[in-house]
């Protein structure tokens, strides 16, 4: 009796012993803690730069006053070109901070380390990198600068991302999709996103699922919209959607070395987006659809399934449970953060141009892909180190933007040569019933 009494306690002890001793979650505390209290300092000692603040706060303003239409919505930095869900978070910080830099640096401090814990959440989840490795994620002064002392809104959209990144390993697509939705709304990057999220989708989900979490997407954009689009919606969905803009040739980290005439034309920049569609295609049917016998198979398959859902049941031959059988399993959490990440790192690579705050669009990022790759861990250290040193030269310049540009097709040969993954999470139990 006495024996059997001590037994649950005793588990629930050991238990709790593992838990508090978990290595990774003392380790990310740790790194939270020495990160915020960088963070501080750099607030209280690093000066401000004056960028897009006080452009965002007249813009803002604009909106607080009555103004629905998107072409008189302006800034010193020129017209208000970001989706609504920009004007909503900003008008929420100018409320909280009065429009006072300081006070607004605090809450992008805060936001900081918000982002670096999602960030760590969705490292430990993966276990890709080794523990030590999760340092390189709170070693870039470009990063801290973006977000402390240039309070851009990349930094609301990137941690929103990840969030919603958060949500997908935990299975939690509806609520992942709308979560995604709002950071699209503060700023269109986070469309890079897109395409490897619909082909996770597509493998996750069925096809009803799919279309009710693209239908809460839209939903958001739509309800974002609504007070623009009602009064002014050629103005609002030409500066918010604006696809075709082309940034100033000096600002570019990126394709600096390509001359000024070539950079703003419209050849090199459909040469881009045709690379950047071809890598995408080339990238899914060869790695990410490997198992599923690649691209155009799997797009069959899930037209096969759609059709077969659809058919009355008396004409569905034997086939249908061969056929369906494998679709819409669990994905393995590396799985859906190496699409992801690779997806949106082809974007960034084909990008026309990048300005020093698309840094954050990819950074955290930057070690998950490196020990994707089969590289020598100090190859991976000197990559890392490289990408940090091109944006930290200031202005960009001939050798700087090549040398980005080099390293950047060195981690997308690494990502092209990584091993094959398993993408499903029961799928080598059910392989070995199968033999």
């Amino acid at each position: 009796m006495a024996v059997k009494s001590v037994k649950p306690p005793r588990k629930s002890a050991i238990s709790g012993k593992k838990y508090r001793r978990d290595p990774k979650l003392e380790f990310a505390f740790f790194l939270i803690l020495a990160d915020a209290i960088l963070v501080t300092l750099i607030i209280a000692y690093v000066p401000y730069t004056k960028i897009d603040w006080d452009a965002y706060m007249s813009q803002v303003s604009g909106f607080l006053g009555g103004e629905r239409d998107y072409s008189k919505l302006q800034g010193d930095t020129g017209p208000l070109v970001y989706p609504a869900g920009f004007l909503y978070i900003y008008s929420a910080i100018q409320f909280v901070t009065g429009g006072e830099v300081y006070p607004a640096q605090i809450l992008f401090g805060v936001l900081y380390i918000i982002n670096l814990g999602i960030i760590l959440f969705i490292y430990a989840k993966t276990d890709v990198l080794p523990l030590w490795a999760f340092c390189l994620l709170c070693l870039s002064k470009r990063v801290h600068s973006i977000f402390m002392l240039r309070l851009f809104n990349d930094c609301f959209a990137m941690t929103l991302l990840h969030a919603a990144l958060a949500l997908l390993l935990l299975r939690r697509w509806n609520l992942g999709l709308i979560i995604f939705s709002f950071a699209v709304s503060i700023k269109m990057n986070i469309l890079l996103y897109a395409p490897p999220l619909l082909l996770l989708m597509l493998k996750a989900m069925d096809i009803s699922g799919v279309i009710t979490a693209l239908t809460g997407a839209a939903m958001v954009q739509i309800l974002f919209a609504l007070p623009f689009v009602v009064s002014h919606p050629f103005a609002y969905i030409s500066r918010a959607f604006n696809l075709g803009r082309v940034f100033v040739h000096f600002w570019s980290v990126n394709f600096k070395f390509v001359p000024e005439p070539i950079f703003v034309s419209k050849q090199f920049a459909a040469l881009l987006l045709i690379t950047h569609l071809t890598l995408l295609a080339v990238f899914a049917h060869y790695k990410w659809c490997k198992r599923e016998g690649g691209l155009l198979n799997f797009i069959h398959s899930q037209f096969l399934s759609i059709k077969l859902r659809l058919a009355p049941v008396s004409s569905f031959p034997l086939q249908m449970s061969g056929n369906n059988k494998s679709s819409f399993k669990l994905l393995k959490e590396e799985h859906i953060v190496t699409t992801m990440f690779v997806g949106n790192f082809i974007g960034i690579l084909c990008a026309r141009s990048l300005h020093y705050q698309f840094y954050s669009w990819y950074f955290f990022s930057i070690p998950y892909l490196l020990w994707r790759t089969p590289f020598h861990t100090l190859l991976r250290l000197v990559l890392f180190a490289g990408i940090e040193f091109c944006w930290n030269v200031y202005p960009s310049n001939f050798y700087s933007s090549i040398l980005l540009l080099s390293l950047h097709l060195i981690l997308l040969w690494g990502l092209w040569c990584g091993p094959e993954e398993n993408p499903y999470v029961h799928s080598e139990a059910s392989d070995t019933k199968l033999k």
